[in-house]
């Protein structure tokens, strides 16, 4: 009796252990000194900082396609005002009759032609870059979850899940007494004090997690996606990247990060009440930095079987 109460103790505390692990790998990611830079501004306009040759690049696209667009409402605009000025009633009281002028119908028809290919010309490049998927340097799978972010790292067998931070998934009384006093998804003084010490500013509030991504600055990364309920989407628009995580579909998106710093990103696919609190915390370090945080992710996780997930549609 006694050898099967202890054996049930022990199997008791390997449990409660598995239990404890999202409270644990809170830890894991309070790497201190990054800036951040991927995270919107209150009342500014344009994008945010491109941080990867994927972004650059679509960044770059838009300017040209806003150059042309411009120029052409301008053109259209102004060949209106001319013709309304040129050829009212009142200028002209006969009007004149017409139903062929071959010099506008060549250029009508020549000038779209030249800009559709321009266009090509730049996009399709831009397009392939972002669909031709580099070898690794690091790899990780995204799972989108009603309303969390599950991340595995591939090749190094671990995974961890990344909530809201000050969501209910997320307090712990026993790590941090002061969560008694957080009400989930709701910025009071409280959930200030959480996440200032979990290393962020009321800024940063719907914008932060409680476990982030790490990875190593100028390292090819390459993201694969896939959803376990419904739709999701992964996205980072300082990367430049964003990917529908589909059920029963893997999808591929990369990136290199070229600058060490905090990049927030977040669902953008419609998904469910809780669509709002789905948040996606990236962190971009060096490779030292890594290595030593890649140490501990693994030694916290060493051993721990990973949950068999079965996409559904």
């Amino acid at each position: 009796m006694k050898k099967l109460i202890s054996n049930f103790a022990a199997t008791a505390t390997l449990m409660a252990s598995f239990v404890a692990l999202p409270a644990m790998a809170q830890n894991t990611t309070q790497i201190e000194g990054l800036e951040i830079i991927g995270a919107p501004i209150d009342g500014k306009m344009g994008f945010q900082p491109a941080v990867t040759s994927v972004a650059s690049d679509l960044q770059n696209l838009d300017w040209l396609l806003l150059i042309i667009i411009t120029v052409i409402s301008v053109f259209v605009t102004g060949l209106m005002i001319w013709c309304i000025i040129r050829f009212n009633k009142k200028r002209n009281p006969v009007a004149a009759s017409f139903t062929h002028h071959t010099g506008i119908e060549i250029t009508w028809t020549i000038a779209p032609i030249v800009i559709l290919v321009l266009l090509g010309a730049y996009s399709l490049p831009v397009l392939f870059n972002q669909q031709e998927i580099p070898k690794a340097d690091l790899t990780i799978k995204a799972t989108g979850n009603q309303w969390y972010w599950t991340h595995e790292y591939v090749d190094h067998g671990f995974e961890f899940d990344s909530y809201l931070l000050g969501s209910a998934a997320t307090l712990d009384t026993d790590a941090r007494p002061a969560d008694a006093d957080v009400t989930p998804q709701i910025l009071d003084a409280a959930m200030e004090a959480k996440l200032v010490d979990a290393g962020y500013s009321r800024d940063e509030w719907l914008l932060a997690t409680d476990t982030a991504v790490v990875i190593p600055v100028n390292k090819t990364v390459v993201v694969q996606v896939t959803g376990s309920d419904v739709i999701h989407a992964w996205t980072i628009p300082a990367f430049g990247v964003k990917q529908d995580a589909v059920p029963g579909r893997l999808a591929e998106l990369w990136f290199k990060a070229e600058r060490e710093g905090i990049y927030f990103g977040q669902c953008s696919e419609l998904c469910g009440k809780d669509h709002a609190y789905m948040p996606i915390t990236v962190k971009v370090v060096s490779q030292e930095v890594y290595d030593a945080w890649l140490a501990s992710a693994i030694e916290e996780y060493a051993g721990i079987a990973l949950p068999t997930r079965v996409a559904s549609n």
